[in-house]
């Protein structure tokens, strides 16, 4: 009789840590998910995808037309 009850208790805490071991590698599993989905771009993206985007948002700026002066681009003006 003795040995039933310990039998039975024994498999119930085997039970409950299995179900508890199950719950954490679930937790672990959506975590890393979660992850995963939120790695930058720039971090996942090939060069060339990355180069792409870069396109793709240059693309979508203002096209004004206005420009910099030819003096902004003398380096001896910077040190006047």
């Amino acid at each position: 009789m003795l040995r039933d009850v310990l039998k039975q208790e024994i498999d119930r805490l085997n039970d409950n840590q299995l179900q508890r071991i199950a719950e954490f590698l679930y937790l672990v599993k959506s975590q890393t998910q979660y992850l995963a989905q939120t790695v930058p771009f720039w971090q996942q993206a090939t060069p060339t995808e990355r180069a792409q985007d870069f396109l793709a948002w240059v693309e979508q700026l203002p096209k004004t037309g206005v420009s910099l002066p030819d003096e902004a681009f003398d380096r001896g003006s910077i040190y006047e």
